[in-house]
């Protein structure tokens, strides 16, 4: 790892980013009255994830980078929250929240992850 010359080379960036992407075109289905809710929310608490991992990688001190993947790891956990009361209120089926619910989980797990070796640097 101390090759990496950039977060995007990250791969717990790249799925955090397909979460990303996975937010924008969902967010497109849901009703106008949840924009600056539900949807302003769900956007950016998938932004943060992607933000934080960045911001952690160019402090160049490992316990800092730590500090801001677990800031990215709960805004990951509030997305979960989001997509339960999407399904709950009706703006995701069944198929799109365990879609949504999957790259989420993987990102999480790409993260723990990164977040364990940068704590082995320790």
């Amino acid at each position: 790892m101390a090759s990496l010359r950039s977060f995007e080379e990250l791969n717990c960036w790249k799925a955090c980013r397909e979460v990303v992407r996975w937010v924008s075109a969902m967010k497109k289905t849901f009703p106008k009255e949840e924009k600056y809710d539900l949807i302003g929310n769900m956007k950016r608490a998938s932004r943060s994830s992607t933000r934080n991992i960045a911001e952690g990688f160019g402090r160049h001190h490992h316990r800092e980078n730590v500090q801001f993947c677990r800031i990215s790891r709960g805004s990951l956990t509030e997305l979960i929250d989001d997509l339960v009361t999407a399904l709950e209120e009706g703006y995701l089926n069944e198929r799109s929240y365990k879609e949504g619910r999957q790259k989420i989980e993987s990102a999480l797990q790409l993260l723990n992850g990164y977040i364990r070796y940068l704590e082995s640097l320790l």
